[in-house]
Protein backbone atom coordinates (compact mmCIF):
# COMPACT_ATOMS: atom_id res chain seq x y z
CA UNK A 1 0.00 0.00 0.00
CA UNK A 2 2.69 2.55 1.13
CA UNK A 3 5.26 3.23 -1.63
CA UNK A 4 9.04 4.05 -1.24
CA UNK A 5 10.32 7.22 0.21
CA UNK A 6 14.05 7.21 -0.67
CA UNK A 7 13.62 9.88 -3.46
CA UNK A 8 11.78 12.41 -1.15
CA UNK A 9 15.12 15.09 -1.30
CA UNK A 10 16.26 18.18 -3.03
CA UNK A 11 19.56 20.01 -2.78
CA UNK A 12 18.21 21.56 0.94
CA UNK A 13 15.53 19.24 2.68
CA UNK A 14 14.40 15.45 2.95
CA UNK A 15 11.54 13.90 4.35
CA UNK A 16 12.59 11.75 6.83
CA UNK A 17 9.84 9.11 7.61
CA UNK A 18 8.37 8.85 10.92
CA UNK A 19 5.83 6.52 10.08
CA UNK A 20 2.98 5.39 8.21
CA UNK A 21 -0.79 4.70 9.35
CA UNK A 22 -3.40 2.66 7.43
CA UNK A 23 -7.02 4.06 6.86
CA UNK A 24 -9.80 3.76 9.83
CA UNK A 25 -13.17 4.14 8.17
CA UNK A 26 -14.57 4.13 11.00
CA UNK A 27 -13.65 7.45 11.41
CA UNK A 28 -13.04 8.42 7.43
CA UNK A 29 -9.18 8.51 8.13
CA UNK A 30 -6.98 7.98 5.17
CA UNK A 31 -4.12 6.47 4.96
CA UNK A 32 -1.05 8.51 5.76
CA UNK A 33 2.58 9.21 5.99
CA UNK A 34 4.11 11.47 8.45
CA UNK A 35 7.54 12.81 8.24
CA UNK A 36 10.43 14.89 9.40
CA UNK A 37 11.58 17.61 7.44
CA UNK A 38 15.20 18.03 7.83
CA UNK A 39 18.17 20.20 6.22
CA UNK A 40 20.54 17.89 4.59
CA UNK A 41 22.85 17.59 7.94
CA UNK A 42 19.88 16.13 9.09
CA UNK A 43 19.01 18.63 11.06
CA UNK A 44 14.80 18.45 11.79
CA UNK A 45 13.08 22.09 11.15
CA UNK A 46 9.62 20.76 11.31
CA UNK A 47 7.15 18.21 9.81
CA UNK A 48 4.65 17.25 7.38
CA UNK A 49 2.14 14.68 6.41
CA UNK A 50 0.06 13.03 3.66
CA UNK A 51 -3.16 11.61 3.23
CA UNK A 52 -3.88 8.93 0.37
CA UNK A 53 -7.04 9.66 -1.43
CA UNK A 54 -9.66 11.78 -1.13
CA UNK A 55 -13.27 11.73 0.78
CA UNK A 56 -15.72 14.20 2.20
CA UNK A 57 -13.12 15.50 5.29
CA UNK A 58 -9.94 16.29 2.66
CA UNK A 59 -12.05 19.14 1.69
CA UNK A 60 -11.86 20.71 4.83
CA UNK A 61 -8.37 19.25 6.71
CA UNK A 62 -6.75 19.04 3.50
CA UNK A 63 -4.22 15.94 2.00
CA UNK A 64 -1.32 17.81 3.44
CA UNK A 65 -0.44 19.59 6.87
CA UNK A 66 2.65 21.13 7.65
CA UNK A 67 4.58 22.97 10.02
CA UNK A 68 8.02 24.59 10.07
CA UNK A 69 9.70 25.32 13.23
CA UNK A 70 10.03 29.36 14.08
CA UNK A 71 13.76 29.49 13.95
CA UNK A 72 13.87 28.02 9.88
CA UNK A 73 10.68 30.07 9.14
CA UNK A 74 11.19 31.95 6.35
CA UNK A 75 13.03 29.82 3.73
CA UNK A 76 9.76 28.66 2.16
CA UNK A 77 10.56 25.36 3.44
CA UNK A 78 7.21 24.06 3.28
CA UNK A 79 7.07 24.83 -0.21
CA UNK A 80 9.56 22.64 -0.94
CA UNK A 81 8.16 19.74 1.27
CA UNK A 82 4.65 20.41 -0.65
CA UNK A 83 6.84 19.78 -3.92
CA UNK A 84 8.69 16.29 -2.16
CA UNK A 85 5.12 15.24 -0.85
CA UNK A 86 3.74 15.94 -4.62
CA UNK A 87 6.13 13.71 -5.86
CA UNK A 88 4.63 10.65 -3.37
CA UNK A 89 1.12 11.69 -4.00
CA UNK A 90 1.81 10.61 -7.58
CA UNK A 91 3.20 7.14 -7.14
CA UNK A 92 -0.58 6.81 -5.54
CA UNK A 93 -1.69 7.62 -9.38
CA UNK A 94 -3.72 10.86 -7.50
CA UNK A 95 -4.12 13.37 -9.90
CA UNK A 96 -5.25 16.23 -7.45
CA UNK A 97 -4.82 17.31 -3.70
CA UNK A 98 -6.22 19.75 -1.41
CA UNK A 99 -4.54 21.62 1.27
CA UNK A 100 -6.06 23.73 3.93
CA UNK A 101 -5.48 26.54 6.32
CA UNK A 102 -6.90 28.96 8.61
CA UNK A 103 -8.37 32.20 7.39
CA UNK A 104 -5.84 34.03 9.35
CA UNK A 105 -2.92 32.13 8.66
CA UNK A 106 -1.14 34.40 6.26
CA UNK A 107 2.12 32.10 5.85
CA UNK A 108 0.31 29.25 5.22
CA UNK A 109 -1.68 30.50 2.34
CA UNK A 110 1.59 32.23 1.29
CA UNK A 111 2.85 28.54 1.80
CA UNK A 112 0.04 27.09 -0.90
CA UNK A 113 0.64 30.36 -3.28
CA UNK A 114 4.29 29.27 -3.70
CA UNK A 115 3.36 25.64 -4.18
CA UNK A 116 1.44 26.57 -6.73
CA UNK A 117 -2.03 25.79 -5.64
CA UNK A 118 -4.65 27.64 -7.04
CA UNK A 119 -7.28 29.23 -4.46
CA UNK A 120 -10.75 27.55 -4.47
CA UNK A 121 -12.05 29.81 -1.72
CA UNK A 122 -13.29 29.90 2.11
CA UNK A 123 -15.02 27.17 3.61
CA UNK A 124 -17.40 26.63 6.59
CA UNK A 125 -16.39 23.52 8.42
CA UNK A 126 -19.30 21.41 8.86
CA UNK A 127 -20.58 20.81 12.88
CA UNK A 128 -19.88 16.81 12.61
CA UNK A 129 -16.02 16.88 11.83
CA UNK A 130 -13.64 16.84 13.67
CA UNK A 131 -11.89 20.21 13.64
CA UNK A 132 -15.58 21.82 14.81
CA UNK A 133 -14.85 20.56 17.92
CA UNK A 134 -11.33 21.87 18.27
CA UNK A 135 -12.95 25.48 17.64
CA UNK A 136 -12.42 25.90 13.88
CA UNK A 137 -14.93 27.28 11.84
CA UNK A 138 -13.97 27.95 8.74
CA UNK A 139 -10.52 26.98 6.25
CA UNK A 140 -9.16 28.31 2.91
CA UNK A 141 -9.24 26.05 0.13
CA UNK A 142 -6.30 25.71 -2.27
CA UNK A 143 -6.58 23.40 -5.20
CA UNK A 144 -3.15 21.67 -6.63
CA UNK A 145 -3.31 19.38 -9.84
CA UNK A 146 -0.61 17.36 -10.06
Amino acid sequence: MFCDVADLNNEEIFLRLVETCDERPEKRWLPVYHFDICLLDGTKIGCCELRIGHNDKTYFGGNIGYGIDESYRGHHYAAKACALLFIQARKHHMKDLIITCAPDNAASSRTCQIAGGDYVGIADIPEDNEMYSQGKRQVMVYHFAL
